[in-house]
């Protein structure tokens, strides 16, 4: 309640004004704390390489993944008994967001690392994959082919780098491991028929060509492409019939 007014009982001199006290100035408003940035894609990687019995051309990948990251991402060697086994291990043992499946016998460049960052960043809920290219100048021919068929028909293979966020690779159930071969390309179809787009990284993966030197180029070239189109074909009449489903749903 305001104080009662005091009746003057003969005329008052004005009291001097009292200047009123200075403003305590406000204490400065803390800043807020920024906001930690979100980790880079490669800081949240973990790269699987699946191993075959007395393998030693990874020591050759793990160079160059020392010489060309400036992360520590997680290497995750891989051995146990078929290619999708050691995969599927590899990725439960995995620690990161990301996956990066890279074969043993692939050479890695910073180019690479620095398209695959970018790609992750754009596009962070896709398949990834890299152009394809081999250390022998007569493969050149097949590396343009597994281009055109990944760029065209959305099939590349596994030595062109497949990457995805461990949670898609889940949702995928992985690997199929009751496959006698092919187990990427089933995998490609398992992103097809989940509707998971996939998408092209403008950088070259370099492989050997070992195998083809080793078991003849005619005979192996041509046992890939009769593979591929025999995985396919039921695949692909497989996604026909899933669209058909659901356009009737």
């Amino acid at each position: 309640m305001s104080p009662q007014p005091i009746k003057s009982l003969r005329p008052i001199k004005s009291p001097q004004r009292v200047k009123s006290p200075q403003r305590k100035e406000s204490p400065q408003r803390k800043e807020s704390p920024q906001r930690k940035e979100s980790p880079q894609p490669l800081e949240t990687l973990s790269i699987i390489i699946p191993l075959a019995p007395n393998e030693t051309q990874h020591k050759q990948l793990l160079a160059d993944i020392q010489t060309h990251s400036q992360e520590q991402a997680e290497i995750i060697p891989c051995s146990n008994q078929s290619r999708a086994k050691s995969l599927n291990t590899g990725a439960a043992e995995a620690s990161g967001k990301w996956l990066w499946f890279v074969h043993a016998d692939s050479r890695i460049s910073a180019d690479n690392l620095q398209a695959l960052e970018q790609s992750l960043e754009k596009y962070p809920d896709s398949l990834h994959h890299f152009d394809l290219a081999f250390d022998r100048r007569f493969l050149r021919g097949n590396a343009l082919g597994a281009n055109l068929r990944s760029r065209l028909l959305g099939l590349p293979f596994g030595d062109q780098g497949f990457c995805i966020k461990k949670s898609l690779f889940n949702d995928l159930s992985g690997y199929c491991e009751d496959a006698a071969y092919g187990e990427d390309l089933l995998f490609v179809w398992q992103a097809h028929q989940a509707r998971i787009k996939l998408r092209r990284i403008p950088s070259k993966l370099v492989t050997s060509g070992r195998k083809y030197q080793q078991q003849g180029w005619l005979k192996l070239s041509l046992l890939y492409q009769w593979r591929w189109i025999l995985i396919s074909l039921p695949q692909l009449l497989k996604l026909i019939a899933m669209r058909i489903r659901a356009l009737n749903e």
